[in-house]
């Protein structure tokens, strides 16, 4: 199965992934900027941090007023998120297809979930969750491999069919094969739409100006054509 494949590869990665996100450009210069604009304002508010690896997104959150849950299918990276932030937000392994039973209805402001939908073959059952758990015009705010990308990145011909998928990475480490799921645009966006959500915002984001100097090879591409699509969604 590809999640078995997943939670083996981020098991794998983790300590070298923890160790470098802080700076790994594609993370800290172009996925989380982006994100933490969309978020907004935190201070005070209950956040649920899905797929949450090493805890990056909840340190931040945290030390700008937040109270953080969050969850990863990777043991490791649990063990890293717990270490990162210490005796602050709350920390567990779970997987992100499964029912979030832990939680009550209307439990948080917000729910962040970052570069991890796109591992999900179905990922209704979490949109579905993530609105249960929000409350009303509670904000889902997400980020997945811009779809247009990802047809071109792996030579697809059949754009609307869902395609299992696989690359080698390179930058953290030995080179280790991580599996996902491509999917079109239609198909990123209807399990919002269907399950509780409008989008509010939708954004291809650009890169900041310091991951030139740490990529300037994938600075210069990604100022020419998006590899992410973060998008901020409301719960009706």
């Amino acid at each position: 199965m590809i999640k078995d494949k997943v939670k083996h590869a981020y098991n794998k990665l983790a300590k070298n992934y923890n160790k470098l996100i802080d700076h790994k450009p594609h993370n800290a210069y172009y996925d989380r900027p982006n994100m933490l604009r969309l978020l907004g304002e935190v201070k005070g508010k209950f956040i649920l941090d899905a797929a949450c690896g090493p805890g990056k997104y909840a340190e931040i959150l945290l030390s700008n007023g937040a109270h953080v849950s969050g969850f990863d299918l990777s043991s490791e990276m649990i063990t890293y998120a717990k270490k990162r932030n210490g005796n602050q937000g709350t920390f567990f392994v779970h997987d992100l297809e499964q029912p979030l039973h832990m939680f009550k209805d209307q439990s948080f402001d917000i729910v962040i979930c970052a570069l991890a939908l796109h591992y999900l073959e179905d990922c209704s059952t979490a949109i579905q969750e993530f609105c249960r758990v929000l409350k009303k015009n509670g904000r889902l705010v997400i980020s997945i491999e811009h779809p247009f990308f990802e047809y071109n990145y792996y030579k697809s011909n059949a754009y609307f069919k869902k395609e299992a998928v696989s690359c080698t990475w390179r930058g953290f480490g030995s080179p280790i094969e991580v599996h996902s799921y491509r999917r079109s645009l239609q198909d990123c966006i209807q399990p919002l739409t269907a399950n509780g959500f409008y989008i509010d915002e939708l954004v291809e984001p650009k890169p900041e100006p310091e991951f030139e100097n740490l990529d300037p090879k994938h600075y210069k591409e990604l100022n020419e054509f998006p590899a992410f699509m973060c998008i901020r969604a409301v719960k009706r």
